[in-house]
């Protein structure tokens, strides 16, 4: 009863190779949502290689793979007008002494993708450029806090967002007292606290949307209160950027931060990131002004050649292939049928579907419709027998039909399980042993 159709899918390969990355890597993964502890026990595929929408664990198993590279790969692997562009630079060299051309022509065909954004920076991960974007905040205003959205999971690896998180050691008392938060969408709540603290918030930054939309009126509403009293707004668009529109978040509802901060789907997997906004700040960061200079973002890789062709060939690819728009229309179909599947299994209430189609979750929840790693390992573990890789379903533009035809044949089927464990009332013997983990916790 406990082990059924899975009781023959082991992944002894796989469970070697993560004894080995755990030897060498702390974490075993350079991200620790990449790591093991996420998935059922010695069910954590290692991969071999991937092409489109799909990837290949050491094991030989094919999986159809959601959520590709944490979000980044939104063209699916190895997309051949990403690749050629590398290619085309690989003789070329790939960091120089000075700046190449390259660098200019990046970022003009950024901006001309942003138009809301005057100048660019590009740097290497998400972290650094958010970071840079408090730095340049707290510059321009004089002013020591910063004030994050409080529902939004994750900003950046430094002090200043970190020593919030149960994961603060390390980190000084003080710099994490200098972080407030706020609540999405409750506009009174945000003035109440720029009112508490009058005069000492430098930044408000979030993620202009996420699992759900923005309420209407309510990002207009913030950029006149970080207005009103004299701070700066900071879109995170990391997610947002490309797959909510070509533009961002920013372009999709028509509100301009004054810096927003891009990465992920910009590069399709290579290592790109992006600080942009508007030129009185950027400037700042610059040679061309009388203030205390600003250091914004200096960093060695920041301009490598390749990564930058590869960015400016998925800007191309979105715009001239309709990119963002083929995301909302998988990810409709991929919502439509997992609903299904789980409302025809009787747990309709229990495995839920949330977020814009283009960057879909699901939720996982208990016989009081609580969230539960318990029922998350069981469905996690009936999704990798079946050959889907999904720690969410985030969908990539190189699904076809039949793939989510697919997913959703092998999600009823790990429904029927889940009902199955919801009448017995403890999912514990289909969860394979122990549950899988949230990344932020205190202890290993």
């Amino acid at each position: 009863m406990s082990t059924e159709d899975v009781e023959g899918f082991r992944l002894p390969r796989s469970r070697e190779a993560n004894e080995r990355l755990h030897a060498l890597i702390p974490g075993g993964a350079h991200t620790y949502a990449k790591g093991d502890d996420q998935y059922p026990e010695d069910l954590a595929p290692v991969i071999s290689h991937g092409r489109g929408a799909h990837v290949w664990d050491v094991d030989g198993n094919r999986y159809v793979e959601y959520g590709s590279g944490l979000r980044s790969v939104s063209l699916g692997h190895a997309h051949p007008r990403v690749t050629e562009a590398v290619r085309r630079e690989l003789d070329r060299g790939g960091n120089f002494v000075r700046p190449s051309l390259l660098e200019a022509e990046a970022a003009e065909r950024f901006l001309a993708t942003v138009p809301t954004a005057e100048m660019v920076k590009f740097a290497k991960n998400g972290s650094d450029a958010t970071t840079a974007a408090v730095r340049l905040a707290r510059a321009a205003t004089g002013r020591p806090r910063v004030a994050i959205c409080a529902d939004h999971p994750f900003f950046s690896v430094d002090d200043w967002f970190i020593g919030t998180t149960p994961m603060s050691a390390g980190v000084p008392a003080a710099t994490g007292d200098l972080t407030v938060t706020f609540p999405y969408g409750d506009l009174a709540a945000t003035e109440e606290l720029l009112t508490r603290y009058e005069g000492e918030v430098a930044c408000l930054v979030l993620e202009p949307a996420t699992h759900t939309e923005p309420p209407p009126g309510y990002l207009a509403g913030l950029r006149a209160l970080a207005d009103r009293h004299g701070c700066v707004l900071v879109f995170d668009e990391m997610i947002t950027g490309f797959r909510w529109s070509e533009a961002g978040a920013q372009g999709l509802y028509g509100v301009v931060p004054d810096l927003s901060t891009f990465g992920k789907a910009l590069g399709n997997g290579f290592a790109v990131s992006a600080l942009a906004g508007r030129r009185g700040l950027m400037e700042r960061g610059g040679l061309r002004h009388s203030d205390d200079r600003v250091f914004l973002l200096s960093t060695t890789h920041g301009a490598e050649t390749h990564s930058l062709a590869a960015a400016m060939a998925v800007q191309t690819v979105y715009t001239e292939e309709g990119v963002t728009a083929r995301l909302h229309t998988l990810g409709e179909r991929l919502a439509a049928g997992v609903r299904g599947a789980a409302a025809g299994m009787g747990v309709g209430d229990h495995v839920v579907v949330r977020g814009r189609a283009s960057n879909l979750v699901f939720a996982t929840l208990d016989e009081r419709r609580r969230p539960s790693q318990e029922y998350r390992t069981l469905f996690l573990r009936r999704l990798l027998a079946g050959g889907v890789l999904a720690p969410s379903f985030v969908v990539s533009a190189a699904l076809t039909d039949a793939d989510i035809d697919r997913t959703v044949d092998v999600v009823a089927q790990a429904c029927a399980v889940y009902r199955k464990a919801l009448d017995a009332g403890d999912p514990t013997p289909w969860t394979g042993g122990r549950p899988v983990k949230p990344v932020f916790r205190r202890r290993a």
